[in-house]
């Protein structure tokens, strides 16, 4: 079974392309130009279920043409219509690449450096919606917390630990 913790959302499948079965995705992330994987992790009604890679080419940036395997149709790619798309971290994590992508912080905890490292909370989600990117931060007391997804700010990142430390500026945490 496929934990939601051993992954890191990477984008959402969009509208099928054509009519063999293949899927425009939107992607967040550029774990394709730093990691070869043969499957993706698709949210199927709740469910973290794996689908192999049969090829994909790049449409533009941030659009990616996918065709997986036993997906045939137009019918059965209309049904991942806006199925969010994730990555393994044991991939992405496999140590030939030093580059980290802020979408592959997800569930990693976060410390405030300029407070002896004392934990702010771990890593809800990434959003992306803005010029600006912003770490979503859920805090141990429930409550969340944007934090500016800054390489400035980042003092270190433990990838293995899980861990990642700020410089967080001093009042953005009582904001």
């Amino acid at each position: 079974m496929i934990r939601r913790e051993d992954v890191f959302k990477i984008g959402r499948m969009g509208k099928p392309h054509g009519v063999k079965g293949e899927v425009s995705m939107q992607c967040d992330d550029d774990v394709f130009d730093r990691v070869d994987a043969d499957y993706l992790v698709l949210d199927v009604d709740g469910i973290l279920v794996p689908f192999f890679i049969e090829e994909y080419r790049f449409r533009s940036d941030d659009v990616v043409l996918m065709k997986l395997e036993d997906i045939d149709s137009e019918q059965q790619a209309r049904e991942l219509t806006g199925c969010d798309v994730y990555f393994p971290h044991s991939l992405a994590d496999n140590g030939e690449s030093t580059e980290v992508s802020w979408q592959q912080l997800q569930g990693f905890e976060v410390l405030d450096h300029q407070h002896d490292d004392r934990v702010v909370g771990r890593v809800a989600g990434v959003d992306v919606s803005t010029v600006n990117t912003l770490l979503e931060v859920e805090r141990e007391d429930g409550t969340d917390v944007l934090i500016p997804a800054s390489e400035e700010l980042v003092v270190d990142v433990d990838i293995a630990g899980r861990q990642i430390v700020l410089d967080i500026p001093d009042g953005l945490l009582e904001l």
